[in-house]
């Protein structure tokens, strides 16, 4: 029997059972695309300060670093829509309307949150290497619509460690969905953000209420510490 391996995190150590391998463990980068993180993009367009957004990328690099080095899984998601829109919910399209920034008009990054747009890529800081899978979502979860869970379950992938934007949206309901199908998850703090400090504290609390209702929190240099050791 493999010795059990555990991260420093809140409200308990993770994962509960102390089974954390590389075989069953998968870091997922959530949206950290140009539309979300970069000057011109969605968020920038609705007004948001994209610093915010940006500044889980150092912390998510080092822990990319470490988890290749240790062999590890990672996987990515990008949020978008088919050219027609035709996966693109007619509400979801006319709040973002609301805002001032349309989903599929054009926009300095080319057309709003539509596949094979500038918008739509993966920031260069974080680029997927090549044998790196990216899940490619229309809405916010990354489960829905998506060949997600299918993936997982074939690599036999069990702990999810979540990263990326924004905490109290994308990432938030990941992490519920995913808990509630019965995986293992836990949060990098400092690897999420929101384009409201505000709701990103309050995401947080959040997973921490009830023992850790949907799973765990730590921090970049947690894991990184936790994975490094023997």
């Amino acid at each position: 029997m493999s010795l059990q391996k555990f991260v420093d995190a809140s409200p308990y150590k993770w994962p509960y059972n102390g089974d954390m391998r590389k075989e069953n463990t998968c870091i997922i980068v959530i949206d950290m695309q140009v539309d979300f993180c970069a000057t011109g993009g969605y968020v920038d367009s609705m007004g948001y300060d994209i610093s915010l957004t940006r500044a889980p990328i150092k912390p998510i690099q080092s822990v990319l670093q470490c988890m290749r080095k240790e062999g590890y899984h990672v996987l990515h998601t990008r949020e978008g829509h088919r050219p027609d829109l035709s996966d693109c919910p007619p509400n979801k399209r006319w709040r973002s309307k609301q805002i001032g920034a349309e989903i599929g008009s054009a926009g300095p990054c080319g057309r709003i949150l539509v596949q094979g747009e500038a918008g739509w890529e993966i920031i260069p800081e974080l680029q997927p290497l090549e044998d790196e899978i990216v899940i490619d979502k229309p809405g916010k979860g990354s489960f829905v619509g998506t060949s997600l869970d299918l993936i997982l379950r074939n690599k036999g992938i069990t702990n999810l460690i979540l990263a990326g934007v924004t905490t109290d949206v994308c990432v938030h309901t990941t992490m519920r969905n995913a808990n509630d199908m019965g995986y293992e998850c836990l949060l990098l703090e400092d690897c999420c953000a929101a384009t409201d400090p505000a709701n990103h504290e309050a995401a947080i609390s959040m997973i921490k209420k009830q023992g850790g209702v949907f799973g765990s929190v730590t921090s970049s240099e947690k894991l990184i510490q936790a994975l490094s050791s023997d």
